[in-house]
């Protein structure tokens, strides 16, 4: 039996699927011989952008929205959106524009691995607001914001995995 983490990741790995066969970047060869689905999604940079330039679907971006630990307070700041906005995606369903589609997309990828550091997602998310010495005090949740800050916080979690610490 599925448990929902699962059942979600199936949901999520069909929409980028979709997403992805419909693209005009898309071509047999970005699948490789792999099966795609969300983990190594991440892997395949150019499967990303595929998704990031058809624009991320608000039924996807919502299945990403549970899996985070993120609020829609969160959420709207990572998207330069008010709430408001926010919520006028969900009743119109439509695509988020290329920008914040990109943004989406590294959030989902700082959460998978985040994940998958500190095992599941309230462990991470007490390391993401918790202050971070090797990232000048700053908690790691106030720089992902910015593709650099983004930046950093994958270079720290790779660290922890890795086991390096500051």
């Amino acid at each position: 039996m599925l448990n929902t983490t699962d059942t979600i990741n199936i949901k999520i790995t069909k929409e980028i699927t979709a997403i992805v066969k419909k693209s005009s970047y898309f071509e047999e060869n970005f699948l490789h011989t792999k099966k795609l689905d969300y983990t190594n999604f991440f892997t395949n940079k150019m499967l990303m952008i595929a998704v990031i330039n058809e624009g991320v679907p608000y039924s996807l971006f919502s299945l990403i929205q549970y899996i985070t630990p993120f609020t829609n307070e969160h959420w709207a700041s990572f998207l330069d959106l008010s709430t408001k906005s926010l919520l006028r995606y969900k009743q119109t369903a439509k695509n988020f524009r290329p920008l914040q589609s990109e943004k989406i997309i590294e959030i989902a990828e700082v959460t998978n691995l985040g994940i998958d550091v500190f095992g599941n997602k309230e462990k991470f998310n007490t390391w993401l607001t918790t202050p971070n010495y090797a990232l000048g005090n700053s908690t790691p949740i106030t720089l992902l914001k910015h593709s650099y800050g983004k930046e950093l916080v994958i270079a720290e979690l790779t660290n922890i995995n890795y086991g390096i610490f500051a």
